[in-house]
């Protein structure tokens, strides 16, 4: 529970649990809180993932404890998922009973509570909430409610408190405290779906940005391969800001070890963290919990630490030595190996990685003779890490936690009778245009509408004339500290007489008077993929929506039959693989790189913001007219300055059209 005394909360721990094992793991360490996913409709479908009846028997088990339970429900939803996903949820409600549903698509808002669920709904970080206006908007827009949100990872401790300071009652915060971070900004990120149809958005990332890439003459490095997040001690820090009520652990790919070690430590670092000897062994705890190298990241904006180490190992797992000797490869273990012990010998990406399993005890600095069932012989000196282990007291504890799951009986599930409801299809005629959309200004065209990234100096290069005609767009990520001067910058806009205007989060509508006469659409990083979100926009005063990019041809075609609002699509012209706050050190912006199958990329920095593009547009030119008829009327294309170091290719640009997302 949470507790507030002399102005310092006690925060609630939230553990991953991927599989029964971790789950169990998290109860055995006391987390205050379980988040875990079903086999769909989770952002992280590599992991192992749940059935109902299993969810079922945990949830009870982890109530009878104290213990909440969230489902993650974080995924795009196409249009053709909105009935099952509504099923599930239905499904959830009278047989789970969870305490909370985390989503990122809007359009889940209707359906939770067209199925019934009674529970709270937190803001996946999916759903880049960037900026502390937006909070406010998030409580009041949503007339069904949103009771938490969870923070973007690369905040600092004063961007932080600034959330909290701006956080409306009956909403409240929840921070990464620890885990894997991504290169590129939650829901901001899709070069796993550009480079080969597996979107992060719908929890498939292949994980690109953790391969080898080579820039100029220098050898191929992991450029974008980020070290974990792990805050450590500086979470007393958090410990002042009351409206951060969660503390939330990453790794619903992890087993129950690094579970159970993350949550021990971070309840002695909660609880007992000004005694030395707890935090010591704490920090211990920490080190043993099979996680890459930790890093504090943004979090203390005097000290801020690049997450890229390009010099060091970023794989998955703790490093415990490397290949040795030659046809009798061995490695000499840096901390103690038990048997049952999962190794990875190399990175997952090295086409010879191979997983072994230790079946004896092998002492630190001893000797591991490494028999591999593989023709490819790992490299000399290729590194090897500590995947997984299981003592036998965590063993134990989860051995007799399982015990006690199987008695507790579950419910007999009942059919589901959950019936849809869709809102009514735009039906007025909306003329078919053209938008091309550049970075210096307004442009005449002689076909088609001109548009522009808003920003001081496009405003003051578009002509008077065409202000009122431009379709001005607003980043797909803004700041805490950048608020004030785009708040300033959009009421510099209207008052010289813009008024048609792209937002790339629904969020940004808070920047916007509801009195004001504004033609204001929502843009394609707004992640749109189904009527029922776009009928959640029509409701914060959008009048119209850039679907997302990422939609395969039948979702595309299948999505205006129920829209209530006019549609547009990106059809042609430069999309970025992600946008970051990260700039790799070394890196050269504009300059070329290559990744080790020959795609070649550069990045750009606009604010605080870097972009990633790769060498080739996307295009969908050819189908146009099949777009037009299934009801689209804006086709976007977006046009980025190409550095003069970079070949564009001439390939197809289909993206997942011809893919099922």
């Amino acid at each position: 529970m949470n507790m507030k005394s002399e102005g310092v909360s006690r925060p609630d721990i939230l553990a991953p649990a991927g599989n029964k094992a971790a789950f169990l793991a998290a109860l055995a360490a006391g987390a205050d809180a379980v988040y875990c996913g079903l086999k769909s409709f989770s952002a992280r479908m590599e992991a192992k993932n749940f059935s109902m009846e299993e969810l079922a028997g945990l949830t009870r088990l982890a109530h009878e404890r104290g213990t909440k339970v969230y489902i993650t429900f974080n995924t795009l939803l196409r249009p053709e998922e909105m009935t099952a996903a509504g099923q599930i949820i239905e499904d959830l409600s009278g047989q789970v009973s969870p305490d909370a549903l985390i989503i990122q698509d809007p359009g889940l808002i209707p359906i939770v509570r067209q199925a019934g669920f009674a529970g709270e709904l937190h803001l996946s970080t999916l759903s880049n909430v960037s900026f502390p206006a937006a909070l406010d908007l998030i409580r009041t827009g949503f007339k069904d409610g949103i009771r938490r949100v969870v923070l973007p990872r690369e905040l600092n401790i004063d961007e932080i408190k600034t959330f909290a300071e701006a956080c409306p009652r009956g909403l409240d915060l929840e921070v990464f405290i620890h885990g894997a971070l991504c290169y590129g900004v939650s829901g901001r990120c899709y070069w796993s779906s550009y480079f080969g149809g597996k979107s992060g958005l719908r929890g498939r990332c292949v994980q690109p940005c953790r391969r080898l890439y080579a820039q100029g003459k220098q050898p191929p490095k992991r450029l974008f391969s980020c070290q974990d997040l792990s805050l450590d001690v500086l979470v007393k820090v958090l410990m002042s800001v009351p409206e951060v009520r969660v503390w939330k652990i990453e790794g619903r790919k992890k087993g129950p070890h690094y579970v159970y070690y993350t949550v021990l430590a971070y309840k002695m670092l909660r609880d007992h963290g000004h005694e030395p000897g707890m935090k010591k062994t704490a920090l211990g705890l920490l080190a043993q919990a099979l996680g890459r190298t930790g890093t504090h990241y943004n979090f203390l904006p005097q000290r801020p630490q690049n997450p890229v180490n390009t010099g060091g190992q970023t794989a998955s797992g703790l490093l415990m030595g490397t290949v040795k000797g030659g046809k009798d490869p061995y490695m000499i273990p840096r901390e103690m190996l038990l048997p049952g012990d999962v190794l990875r010998i190399g990175y997952e990406d090295d086409a010879w990685h191979a997983i072994y399993r230790v079946t004896r005890s092998v002492p630190k600095k001893g000797r591991l003779h490494l028999r591999l069932n593989t023709r490819r012989r790992p490299s000399k000196n290729a590194p090897v890490f500590l995947t997984d282990r299981r003592e036998k007291a965590l063993d134990d504890m989860i051995r007799e936690l399982d015990q006690a799951l199987a008695d507790i009986p579950i419910p007999r599930q009942l059919s589901s009778g959950f019936r849809l409801r869709l809102p009514k299809r735009f039906s007025k005629k909306t003329p078919v245009s053209d938008l091309h959309i550049g970075r210096t200004g307004g442009k005449r065209r002689k076909a088609g509408q001109a548009g522009a990234w808003l920003s001081p100096h496009a405003l003051d290069n578009t002509p008077g004339t065409l202000l009122s005609k431009v379709w001005w767009w607003l980043p797909p990520v803004i700041w805490p500290d950048e608020e004030d001067s785009w708040r300033e910058l959009v009421a510099r806009l209207l008052k010289k007489g813009g008024r048609n205007v792209v937002l790339n989060t629904p969020w940004q509508m808070a920047f916007f008077s509801p009195s004001e006469k504004m033609n204001i659409w929502a843009g394609p990083f707004c992640n749109i993929a189904n009527p029922l979100a776009v009928d959640v926009l029509a409701g914060l005063g959008f009048a119209g929506v850039i679907v997302s990019p990422e939609l395969a041809h039948g979702d595309f075609l299948r999505l205006p039959e129920h829209s209530p609002l006019p549609l547009g699509v990106v059809i042609g012209g430069n999309w970025p693989l992600c946008i970051s706050r990260v700039l790799p050190e070394p890196f050269d912006l504009g300059q070329p790189f290559t990744s080790p199958k020959g795609e070649a990329s550069w990045a750009r920095q606009y604010g605080q913001n870097i972009w990633i593009y790769p060498n080739w547009k996307m295009d969908l030119e050819a189908h146009k007219e099949d777009l037009r008829k299934a009801g689209y009327s804006l086709f976007v294309y977006l046009n980025e300055p190409v550095p003069p170091e970079v070949r564009m290719k001439q390939r197809p640009g289909l993206w997942n059209w011809q893919l099922t997302l």
